[in-house]
């Protein structure tokens, strides 16, 4: 999932395994892209007072992008989920990591551990620092990273891109529908 953030006279991320971030002086834009070898619901989950992306969730393929317009000063998370199946009807199912309350659309709900995430906070303008950073806190399931795209500060990758399934303690590890997913923090 690969996520960039990029912003006209201002440094910001790239999240690298599935989401995409890009911003502009008035607005930004969040180019999600998934770069694993199998299908990924991206979560998205504001921050309070912030408007709901997307409705909160869509589905990637492998290899698909797409994007999504972020206003200045906002604020959230993105996560991928996995194993994700859905009532077309009714937008209803289960994913294997990184649920949100059994929907397509989390709506504002955040997705369950375990869950790699990145976390955004735009300033409200463009001569103001904006935050990024990819966070083990709900656990993890997909490598993320967060590099700035054409910005011009010094700013480094965020993330954790190895696959820390190979190498999960046995009292962290969580089996998932025959996959194996852990959190560091949670469990």
């Amino acid at each position: 999932m690969a996520i960039t953030v990029r912003r006209h006279h201002h440094p910001l991320l790239f999240l690298s395994i599935f989401l995409l971030l890009s911003y502009n002086t008035q607005a930004a834009t969040l180019a999600l892209f998934n770069k694993c070898a199998e299908t990924v619901w991206p979560g998205i989950q504001p921050g309070a007072g912030h408007d709901v992306l997307a409705r909160g969730g869509l589905e990637l393929r492998p290899g698909q992008a797409t994007s999504l317009r972020l206003p200045p000063g906002w604020s959230g998370r993105v996560w991928g989920r996995q194993g994700c199946q859905f009532n077309p009807a009714t937008s209803t199912g289960k994913c294997a990591t990184g649920d949100c309350g059994g929907q397509l659309y989390c709506n504002g709900i955040g997705g369950a551990p375990p869950a790699t995430l990145a976390e955004i906070t735009l300033s409200q303008s463009a001569t103001a620092q904006d935050f990024y950073d990819v966070s083990l806190v709900d656990g993890y399931n997909l490598p993320i990273s967060m590099t700035p795209f054409h910005s011009s500060a010094k700013c480094v990758t965020a993330g954790c891109v190895s696959d820390l399934n190979k190498m999960c303690p046995a009292g962290m590890a969580q089996l998932v529908t025959g996959i194996h997913f852990h959190s560091f923090c949670f469990y």
